[in-house]
């Protein structure tokens, strides 16, 4: 037996622990058996209904509860009698996707609270023959629908990521105000009093601290220095001469930030999260790697980053203008357009990540109640076979959500790269907003709405059509997830909404 998620694997145990323990107390208690008597009394109601020239009804009310018990005996022995155990043994994590598409993940044994899944409170489980099958038929199916997807890094949820990365340390976080203040401010002084003529790419570049043209042109970096002491470096007296020695050095900025290992540039990159940086990697797999670095952390030290990072009485530098450029160039129609959608969207893109992030755990939840409820349902049915079918469908159905959710995911993301996936960094800093281009803001940002909608319509297309064909699913299973996703949809853009009055 497989799970999908860490959740998934302890509620399933948790999950056939209290309904061997539901089933045990119906056997012990002999209310298993108020159906068989059941079905003997209505086959004999039945076959007393018939006219009397129906001939042989003693034969025929025989035959009657004959097939019945052997049907209701059936599901009782594989649907509710459990046989094959549950442990560490036979249940596990599937993780081969995730190693495929190189993502790691934590199996359960390898946590703090491996060695407690094998019981649950001194309890083991057991699953009855019938519901093993289902679940590895249903799991069977959803891994190689699901391994038929193309591989590819989850872009929206990379851009959140790093647009909510921070600098932990205080002391590097007034750092770089710091040498935004000493460096980047007098080296933007000086370009705009010379006003050299640049390129699309090196104004772009010089927008931020790490600029590589005041790196390498003379009259920069090379000529300005830290104008308070720093601690990495030491007091050098040639170099540091005339000014005071308080137990950390003066360097040049070109040195401040490169220098290896103590340098700015070092300290920034070992800020951000290295599985996050291998992520960012392969999605830019054809941009070196310094490059990837550098707009990671251009990102991480932006104005709008360090005025969120600060702390009343800490202090930033904001400068030059907005990276991205006029969000709100072009005609005035699609400016008006593209400020009233980027305005709902400031709240909506939140809510539905926190709905992207809870409908898997309410798939675990209401597959959790279902494994519960099998007991009871296959009593109150009269161990029919209609309801064994229902319900088999039923949990096939909602472990196939995992591979509608990945494909949603999937074709959000390989829209991205295939409207963008060339674009230089120049205009691939504009996803860091999350919109693409500014060449259509309106129709980008409408899109931004409309894909993460995906989520919830196939998942729904594909109940309904399951319903189609005669199983009665879709109502439980689509009110069960709506209801359930409600509050966390809501809670999602509590945030975005504040930040709106605010702006009002």
């Amino acid at each position: 037996m497989t799970t999908n998620s860490y959740l998934e694997y302890y509620l399933t145990l948790l999950a056939w622990v209290i309904n061997n323990s539901v089933w045990y107390l119906l056997l012990e208690t002999a209310i298993f058996a108020i159906p068989l008597i059941g079905i003997v009394l209505n086959s004999w109601l039945e076959s007393r209904q018939q006219g009397a020239d129906e001939g042989n009804k003693g034969i025929f009310s025989l035959n009657i509860v004959e097939t019945r018990l052997w049907v209701a005996y059936m599901i009782i022995l594989f649907a509710c009698q459990p046989i094959l155990p549950i442990d560490l043994g036979q249940m596990k994590l599937d993780s081969t996707r995730t190693q495929t598409c190189g993502v790691s993940i934590a199996a359960p044994e390898d946590t703090a609270w491996g060695g407690q899944f094998s019981t649950i409170g001194d309890r083991s489980a057991a699953v009855p023959l019938w519901w093993q099958l289902i679940h590895s038929l249903s799991k069977g199916v959803s891994a190689a629908a699901t391994a038929a997807i193309p591989c590819t890094p989850d872009v929206r949820e990379i851009v959140m990521e790093i647009q909510e990365s921070k600098i932990n340390n205080k002391v590097l976080l007034q750092e770089v105000a710091a040498f935004t203040n000493n460096c980047y401010g007098a080296a933007r002084s000086v370009l705009f009093r010379e006003m050299p003529d640049l390129t699309k790419e090196q104004d772009y570049d010089t927008s931020w601290i790490g600029s590589t043209y005041f790196l390498t042109q003379p009259g920069y970096y090379d000529t300005f220095r830290a104008l308070t002491p720093q601690k990495r470096w030491p007091y050098d007296a040639n170099r540091d001469e005339g000014l005071p020695n308080h137990g950390g050095g003066f360097p040049q900025c070109s040195d401040w930030w490169n220098a290896p290992n103590i340098g700015l540039r070092t300290q920034l990159v070992n800020e951000v999260d290295p599985t996050l940086m291998t992520r960012i990697k392969g999605w830019w797999a054809n941009e070196s790697e310094q490059a990837v670095q550098d707009e990671t952390i251009r990102q991480l030290v932006s104005p709008k980053q360090q005025q969120r990072q600060m702390n009343r009485g800490d202090y930033y530098q904001a400068y030059g203008a907005d990276p991205r450029g006029d969000l709100m160039s072009g005609s005035i129609g699609n400016a008006a357009a593209g400020a009233g959608v980027a305005w709902e969207s400031l709240s909506y893109l939140p809510s539905m990540r926190a709905l992207k992030t809870a409908l898997p755990m309410l798939q675990s939840f209401v597959i959790m109640a279902i494994i519960i409820s099998l007991p009871i349902a296959m009593l109150v049915s009269s161990y029919s076979l209609k309801a064994l079918l229902t319900l088999s469908f039923g949990l096939f159905t909602l472990h196939m959500l995992s591979f509608w959710w990945e494909l949603a995911r999937w074709i959000d993301t390989s829209m991205l790269k295939a409207l963008y996936g060339d674009l230089s960094f120049t205009d691939k800093s504009l996803w860091w907003a999350g919109i693409g281009t500014d060449n259509n803001l309106a129709g980008e940002l409408m899109r931004n709405l409309v894909m993460p909608t995906l989520f919830v319509i196939l998942p729904i297309v594909f109940v309904a059509v399951i319903s189609w064909v005669g199983m009665s699913l879709g109502s439980g299973i689509e009110t069960s997830l709506n209801k359930g996703s409600g509050s966390s949809t809501k809670g999602g853009g509590a945030a975005a909404d504040k930040a709106k009055n605010k702006v009002r």
